[in-house]
């Protein structure tokens, strides 16, 4: 349906114009003519719909010249999208010279706040702990209201706003229209709706497929704790002009922040815990381009609202499934393609991401991590491009006269050119990581020579042979067969293993964290003294009685300090 036949005024579909619409979304064409007729409206719809123009260009529409008081009120789960809402209806509005709107959040300036209310908005966006800040300094008047809207009412109601929410809806005039979207309908959803709603009219607008089509999605297995240099892979590779990365953690978004921008990338992070001004920073910086790479929790990527995100990272599995759709959602905007890139690491992470795959009923294909060596031989081959390119047009001819400086020094041209292209790529390649890929599963099949390497983790550390035998096969990527007797001493371990995979095993599991001690590996030292120990496995040990019983002993190693094989466990 096209904007022009939902009854909007000339000023509202100016603006639009503007903005270069013409046909509405489905949201729109069923919730607009709805919230013209000041009925109550419940809209079911997900993220990226168009919900703030389903609500916002009727909102202003409503709105009486003639009346300087707060008339819309608007409720958001977070400041971003109290930020973007208002935003957009700055946009839509942008030919009614009456429409004042404000926002109000938390980590912001109350005075300014106070000041842009005083001046007579009479359309609020705002977060509801800010909002009752406001009602309960009086600062925010309510009693001319007309229209309350709670937009992503399921988020705020999972942020603990609960109480906020209902103790500002019972505050308002009862006659009054109330509108609620959210993309899903639990119970206290629905509550709310029969406490503060009157017959309101249910819209429902459901994705013919729960994915974005636009967006190519891939995922990449990788041994545990090695994430960060798979990323740090992907990223060189694929060098997207502005992406995002999603973790669950507040924490690991500061730590992945902190080692990519150690590495050479212009990344920076986004959460909770961060002042209202130092998100400002980024998120604008982000916007700009001066950071390309924007890391955030899914919290506080909400509001964001970017057209040219090329690339989506999942670099943590997200804990809830919609979390995944609002993810990719961040690329393959304004008809353009995206790709949408997660890291999994072990069999549950593969299953949880077969479940979300099946859940947004959408193809997430197998990739293999892209090699250094062609990373680097195509970051080669474009610095020469660019160095024929520059020599064809002859686009430096003032550095002659630099040249010629150093040739009088007694260096050849072929010389310089040499340490110039070198510096150039150094810039380029110093900081993609060699990334070791996991050894074959197949591989200890049948009898190998083996080597035994000490781990830094010992008895005091709590730990037992299951946790460095889980460790290694997750780690590495090997069956547990591979792996022969396993010590356990005070300080330390040794494990037997694969003679002519040791340089690898030791590479790859050096800096891992085994039952949450991050360890460091190398050769056993045979000469050392040898300390009290558990050992497990192994030729000699005494492990026939626990043979003989079917295991049973297997899962009393740690206490009785007797010597048992691994021969038939299997990581689970």
């Amino acid at each position: 349906m096209l904007f022009t036949e939902l009854g909007l005024s000339p000023e509202a579909l100016h603006a639009i114009d503007d903005l270069g619409f013409s046909e509405a979304t489905e949201i729109q064409s069923k919730a607009i003519p709805v919230m013209l007729s000041g009925a109550d409206l419940i809209g079911r719809s997900n993220t990226g719909t168009g919900k703030t123009a389903a609500f916002g260009l009727p909102l202003i529409e409503r709105i009486d010249r003639g009346d300087r008081s707060v008339q819309a009120l608007i409720l958001c789960p977070t400041r971003e999208l109290a930020m973007q809402a208002c935003e957009e209806l700055n946009k839509f509005s942008k030919y009614m010279p009456w429409v004042k709107t404000a926002a109000v959040y938390g980590g912001a300036s109350m005075d300014r706040q106070i000041s842009a209310l005083k001046r007579g908005a009479n359309i609020v966006v705002g977060t509801p702990g800010r909002v009752m800040d406001h009602m309960d300094r009086r600062t925010l008047k309510l009693e001319n209201l007309r229209t309350i809207v709670l937009d992503e009412a399921d988020e705020m109601l999972n942020m603990g706003f609960r109480e906020d929410i209902e103790q500002i809806l019972g505050a308002v005039p009862e006659e009054r229209q109330t509108v609620l979207f959210s993309a899903t309908m639990p119970p206290a959803i629905l509550a709310i709706t029969d406490l503060y709603q009157h017959d309101p009219v249910m819209i429902k607008v459901e994705n013919k497929t729960r994915t974005v089509e636009s967006v190519e999605q891939y995922y990449y297995e990788v041994p545990m704790g090695r994430k960060n240099d798979a990323l740090k892979l992907l990223l060189a590779a694929y060098e997207p002009k502005l992406s995002m990365v999603f973790c669950n953690t507040k924490k690991m978004v500061d730590e992945l922040s902190e080692s990519l921008v150690s590495g050479g990338f212009k990344a920076a992070g986004l959460h909770g815990d961060m002042k209202q001004q130092s998100r400002t920073q980024v998120l604008n910086a982000f916007k700009s381009g001066r950071i390309n790479i924007l890391i955030a929790t899914d919290v506080a990527a909400r509001g964001i609202d970017v057209d040219n995100v090329d690339a989506v990272f999942n670099y943590d599995i997200p804990q809830d499934n919609e979390y995944y759709i609002h993810r990719i959602g961040r690329t393959g905007r304004a008809g353009k393609s995206g790709k949408a890139y997660t890291l999994v690491s072990g069999r549950r992470q593969v299953y949880e991401l077969r479940d979300i795959s099946r859940f947004t009923k959408a193809d997430i294909a197998k990739r293999d991590l892209p090699d250094r060596s062609e990373i680097v031989e195509k970051k080669i081959s474009r610095v020469s491009d660019k160095v024929i390119s520059a020599i064809n047009e002859n686009k430096y001819p003032e550095s002659r006269a630099y040249l010629d400086g150093i040739l009088s020094q007694g260096y050849s041209a072929e010389d310089v050119a040499a340490a110039l292209i070198g510096m150039r790529l150094s810039k380029d390649v110093k900081n993609i990581p060699e990334f070791v890929k996991s050894l074959p599963r197949d591989f200890g099949r049948g009898k190998t020579e083996t080597v035994k390497l000490e781990i830094s983790v010992g008895r005091r550390n709590r730990i037992a042979p299951n946790f460095i035998l889980g460790a290694l096969a997750d780690i590495t990527n090997l069956p547990g067969k591979a792996f022969g007797k396993i010590d356990i001493y005070d300080n330390y371990s040794t494990v037997e293993v694969p003679a002519d995979e040791k340089d690898s095993i030791i590479e790859v599991m050096n800096g891992q964290k085994i039952n949450g001690q991050r360890v460091t590996v190398k050769l056993y030292d045979v000469g050392r003294r040898k300390e009290p120990r558990r050992d497990f496995g192994g030729k000699g040990g005494r492990n026939d009685r626990g043979n003989r019983r079917g295991g049973r002993d297997d899962r009393r190693h740690d206490r009785t300090g007797r010597s048992y094989s691994n021969k038939n466990k299997r990581h689970q």
